[in-house]
């Protein structure tokens, strides 16, 4: 048996280094900012320092660039059409055509990290395709309704040519799912997506998080924290009304965005809007914090997970990568890192924060539950997901 795991072991070194001579081509879609996709990016071309860089556009400012490891992507039509560098997303109707003409046929691998139209670049039946899925197309699919609403678009003339681009965009983004070989999701709840949208299955590989970059904390202060861009969904206004009815708890509010304005003017006195923070502000805020108050329906979720990672609980929605990510507290278990509200409501934020007052949850188990998520376990999965697809075709 020894012998057999030494000889696995050598097996998978050498099938390693075999993967990472390969050809590789990796396939984003537009940098602009360094977020949670361009971190996945990043262990990407970690992984595969060899690989050719593709996106449908590249306006990433000069202080951002570090993560591409001086590699110049190769871009579309895309990025020399008319105020492109800030209407970008404006060009969504033509993001499929641009993908097509990125010309990736003399790659042995194609790996596409995708939330629009990444998955769909063209290769041929002696490539390889793994598409790592953020999200199918959230605002073709099932959040077409929420997305014309928020954009003011769910009625009028605009809203039909809305719906009928949308309507264009399903038909190919179903289409192209045919041309991808593997699936990866970021989450269980993306591979149900994946499984309902293109019907297929999906391994899961969570997100890297760059756990060993919060520093774990025990000296907790008197406050909640909840940390956001300031858009609809990630439901900033919901927590600050729910605050506003506790004004005996303290909420303090990172992050900035289109609804600023409009949260500044309603947060009570015990609501404290610091608007954009540099990440060691927003660290030192999270390693100190009583708990970390999410109410988005999110993907996957980083920002829960850096919390944890500090060792601060989390109080979240209960719904999508928060039920993976955040281990909910039951009656006599220690392994709890936070608390669970059922409906994005004034009255279910303020039942939560209720019942986490009531509750012990440790700051070791919050650390050691965000460790799962680190890079390294990232890498490993990545590397040991090509070894076995690498394994099987051979065989």
């Amino acid at each position: 048996m020894k012998v057999a795991k030494i000889a696995e072991a050598d097996r998978y070194a050498r099938t390693v280094q075999a993967v990472k001579a390969k050809k590789v081509a990796i396939v984003c879609e537009w940098l602009v900012t360094y977020a949670g996709s361009e971190k996945v990016l990043e262990q990407l071309l970690k992984c595969f320092p060899q690989a050719a860089l593709f996106c449908v556009c590249d306006f990433l400012p000069d202080k951002d660039r570090a993560f591409l490891q001086g590699k110049l992507p190769k871009t579309t039509f895309i990025q020399r059409l008319p105020l492109s560098r800030k209407k970008y997303r404006s060009y969504l109707p033509l993001m499929p055509l641009a993908i097509e003409q990125l010309d990736v046929s003399g790659y042995d691998l194609v790996i596409s990290s995708s939330h629009a139209v990444a998955k769909g670049i063209l290769t041929g039946p002696d490539q390889v395709h793994i598409c790592y899925v953020h999200s199918p197309m959230r605002y073709a699919w099932d959040l077409q309704h929420q997305y014309l609403k928020e954009s003011g678009l769910d009625r009028g003339i605009k809203g039909w040519l809305a719906r009928a681009i949308l309507h264009y965009m399903r038909l190919w983004d179903y289409r192209t799912a045919n041309g991808v070989d593997y699936f990866i999701a970021n989450s269980r709840f993306i591979a149900k997506r994946i499984k309902k949208v293109y019907g297929r299955e999906a391994e899961v590989i969570y997100p890297p998080v760059d756990v060993e970059g919060f520093e774990y904390c025990e000296d907790k202060e008197n406050y909640y924290l909840t940390a956001s861009r300031m858009v609809p969904y990630k439901k900033v206004k919901l927590i600050v009304e729910a605050f506003n009815e506790m004004p005996e708890r303290e909420l303090v509010v990172i992050g900035d965005g289109p609804d600023f304005k409009k949260i500044q003017e309603i947060a009570g006195d015990n609501v404290q809007l610091l608007g954009y923070q540099p990440d060691d502000v927003l660290r030192k805020y999270m390693q100190h914090a009583k708990a970390f108050v999410f109410a988005a329906e999110e993907d996957f979720g980083i920002t829960p997970v850096e919390a944890q990672a500090c060792g601060t609980p989390v109080i979240a929605y209960g719904r999508g990568g928060a039920l993976e990510t955040v281990r909910g507290y039951r009656q006599g278990t220690s392994d709890a890192t936070g608390v669970f509200f059922d409906e994005q409501t004034v009255a279910s934020i303020k039942e939560a924060v209720e019942h986490f007052e009531q509750v012990s949850i440790s700051c070791e188990a919050c650390r050691k539950n965000a460790e799962r998520f680190g890079v390294k376990a990232f890498t490993d999965a990545i590397m040991s997901y090509c070894y076995e697809i690498d394994k099987t075709r051979i065989n």
